[in-house]
């Protein structure tokens, strides 16, 4: 299965496989720091709000729609749509990405050497 990878600026398009390029399309579309704050904010919120929905399904319902809002401003910010509009897949990439970021800040994992 080929991925697309859009550049923010849409100059020109790459083909990668998955699922390395899932992790690099989900970087291109979130390089804005303020994107990527919101979403490290909305991703845990909406991860929050699953399992919540059996005990507190109103809570978990304001949880899981913070979590979309300040994942959508952080879009908004950066100029462009998510990523999973084109490819639903994307939807799991972002918790992915988020969990790599925080395993790479505590030391669990190397940092990605830059390309």
């Amino acid at each position: 299965m080929e991925v697309e990878l859009e550049s923010i600026q849409h100059t020109r398009s790459h083909k990668k496989t998955m699922p390395g390029s899932l992790i690099e399309i989900y970087k291109a579309h979130h390089q804005h720091p303020s994107n990527r704050l919101m979403h490290s904010i909305g991703i845990p919120l909406i991860l929050i709000s699953l399992p919540l929905v059996f005990f507190r399904w109103r809570v978990a319902l304001m949880l899981f729609i913070a979590g979309w809002i300040f994942q959508l401003v952080g879009h908004a910010i950066e100029g462009n749509r998510p990523a999973f509009f084109k490819h639903t897949v994307h939807l799991f990439v972002g918790p992915w990405w988020l969990v790599r970021r925080a395993a790479t800040a505590i030391g669990l994992i190397k940092a990605a050497a830059p390309h």
